[in-house]
């Protein structure tokens, strides 16, 4: 279970302080699927980071009773300097995982080929999207966090990202925060939504989606 208590966040502006989240309260049980929907600003990504542990809040708490992902396909905190290889070697050791028993998986799913070898300097975008993901799937977490649709590669590359996620670990809990609402709907049975700071839960996701649509003409 991960549960949100009166949680606040804020950040210092020239401006002074300006609040992105209010008085947020949010349980997410084993195996749950959450939604969290809101426009673009609302504080989606605020959110996602905070849940993963990469940012406190300014004030309530955060309980975690099962481990958390990270955003999947982020490579903020990837070495550019190290190769993909030794990137995975890092990773698997943080989190006490063989990565000699890793790479093939991760050179297969990546498709990377031989830059899989060389230094994420000369990754495009894409690739290493790819190999962010990828490391993703070699650490079993009891909840995945989702950032935004994964948009990553093609078609072929989504159908793969789709059955690692959606269907070999069915039984994990997901958070995914988007301004998409089919997306949500497809995947989530309980959805939030984010507004001028406030979550919004609903355990009826029509009534989610007429708040949600009511919120972005305001």
């Amino acid at each position: 279970m991960i549960r949100l208590v009166d949680l606040n966040k804020s950040y210092r502006t020239s401006q002074g302080l300006s609040p992105v989240l209010r008085d947020v309260n949010l349980t997410i049980g084993r195996g749950e699927k959450v939604g969290i929907l809101g426009r673009n600003g609302a504080g989606k990504s605020t959110m996602i980071r905070i849940l993963s542990g990469a940012e406190n809040p300014t004030s309530g708490h955060i309980e975690r009773k099962m481990s958390v992902s990270w955003p999947l396909a982020f490579g903020g905190a990837f070495q550019t300097s190290l190769t993909g290889l030794d990137n995975l070697r890092f990773v698997c050791r943080i989190y006490n995982v063989d990565a000699q028993e890793k790479i093939e998986f991760i050179e297969q799913f990546s498709e990377l080929g031989r830059y899989f070898r060389e230094p994420l300097r000369v990754y495009s975008s894409g690739m290493r999207a790819r190999l962010a993901f990828a490391l993703s799937m070699v650490i079993e977490f009891d909840c995945f966090l989702i950032d935004e649709v994964i948009a990553v590669g093609d078609a072929r590359f989504h159908e793969k990202c789709h059955y690692e996620l959606f269907e070999k670990r069915a039984e994990r809990a997901l958070v995914i925060v988007s301004h998409d609402a089919g997306y949500i709907r497809e995947h989530c049975s309980k959805i939030c939504v984010l507004s001028e700071g406030q979550l919004s839960v609903f355990d009826d996701v029509q009534e989610a989606y007429d708040f949600y649509h009511r919120s972005i003409h305001l």
